[in-house]
């Protein structure tokens, strides 16, 4: 019988990045609520199999696989992974990313640009086309995870504001030229959220305070606060809803 669930994802295979931990981590667990079978995967195996072991024991169905998306070699390996267990995917989720200069500008260095392009825009390129490719045959959702950053540069944050305005661009392109494959693609655009990615901008009380007299809610997001978009995103709710970047900013965009 078909469920007349819009949000039921019972039988689906879905792949999460950065899912050991933040926003990925409830991303992980939500869509396996749900009913999909979520492969976890960040850059180290023990934090992924924390979060299987979670959903395993609410009677969800998970795996880890561990992968780096700023090593080529490691996407190509995933993916193969994936193909051979599953021989397709259904939704993919680019949540995993680099920030690791947070300073003026003017000061990047060469190093610090170049792991951050490697992640942020090298990495969700290829996961994408990847991904795309296993869906080619009957279609899926891809969601990338951005940043407000990448509409309005975050102060400090020029390079990692740079590359999130380039995954929205992404988004885009994926999704006018995917659609022919009934592929969907979208954005998640968060706010400031308190996860150890953003421990920086969280525990400086000064950029904080800055910061949250643009958010109209006065408060920073829990990362379970993003989870709930995503699954919109992927599920049947949101069939005809390709190519768009939604806010879950507290306002911050209008504020």
């Amino acid at each position: 019988m078909t469920s007349n669930n819009l949000f039921d994802l019972t039988g689906k295979i879905a792949l999460v990045t950065g899912a050991s931990r933040g926003i990925g981590e409830y991303i992980a667990k939500l869509l396996a609520q749900s009913g999909a079978h979520v492969i976890v995967s960040s850059r180290k195996l023990e934090g992924c199999q924390r979060v299987v072991d979670e959903i395993v024991s609410e009677g969800g169905s998970a795996q880890a696989i561990a992968c780096h998306i700023g090593d080529m070699a490691q996407i190509d390996d995933i993916f193969a992974q994936i193909s051979g267990q599953h021989g397709t995917l259904d939704i993919l989720v680019n949540n995993a990313a680099a920030n690791p200069y947070f300073g003026h500008i003017l000061e990047t260095d060469l190093g610090s640009f170049q792991k951050t392009v490697d992640v942020n825009i090298r990495g969700y390129f290829f996961m994408s086309s990847a991904g795309a490719k296993l869906m080619k045959e009957k279609g899926g959702a891809i969601v990338n995870v951005a940043s407000v950053n990448g509409v309005i540069p975050g102060e400090m944050q020029g390079i990692y504001s740079i590359t999130k305005a380039a995954v929205i661009s992404m988004t885009q392109a994926f999704a006018k030229e995917c659609a022919q494959f009934n592929i969907r693609v979208n954005a998640l655009l968060p706010g400031a959220t308190d996860t150890k990615f953003a421990a920086t901008l969280i525990n400086n009380p000064a950029i904080l305070k800055q910061a949250m007299a643009h958010v109209p809610m006065k408060r920073v997001a829990q990362p379970q606060e993003m989870a709930g978009t995503v699954l919109y995103l992927v599920s049947d709710a949101a069939s005809y809803t390709t190519g768009t970047c939604i806010n879950v900013d507290g306002g911050y965009l209008i504020g």
